[in-house]
């Protein structure tokens, strides 16, 4: 399931134009103060969707209550794929998460496996500055793009 946001674009039905989803690794990177990652130099505004975890990822390390309410509503402003999310995108989740163990490679956190679950899906590419979309990608058919720090 897409948000309304995402149907408007054309994501749903994959004809759309290029779409990433950011991965909190980089969103973190954006509202550090100071900023290491300006967002305008991974990807224009209109490429750009989120997902839910990803949402929770990076709202729950804000301490300031100014700067969550800026950043919430600056997330929420993305359309949002798989809202709510259905059981079998966990289930995906999983599946990628034992794939990766099948092999020998580990995933440090089981929601990036979410939030792989949820691009590939959409046939998403995953913008981040994180190992385990790389090691995902190896596993699967996840498209991702690590982002340097400082651009």
């Amino acid at each position: 399931m897409t948000s309304r946001r995402c149907d408007e674009i054309g994501l749903a039905a994959g004809n759309g134009p290029l779409v990433l989803l950011v991965d909190s690794s980089v969103w973190i990177e954006v509202f550090r103060k100071p900023s290491r990652l300006e967002l305008g130099s991974v990807a224009d505004l209109e490429e750009i969707v989120t997902c839910l975890p990803v949402v929770q990822e990076v709202l729950q390390g804000f301490r300031d209550e100014r700067a969550f309410r800026i950043a919430r509503e600056a997330m929420l402003a993305f359309p949002i794929v798989e809202s709510p999310m259905p059981a079998d995108v966990f289930e995906e989740a999983v599946t990628l998460y034992r794939a990766a163990r099948r092999v020998g490679l580990t995933v440090r956190s089981s929601t990036d496996c979410l939030i792989a679950a949820c691009a590939l899906r959409h046939g998403l590419t995953v913008v981040h500055h994180d190992r385990d979309y790389a090691v995902l990608a190896r596993v699967s058919q996840l498209g991702e793009r690590q982002v340097p720090l400082g651009v």
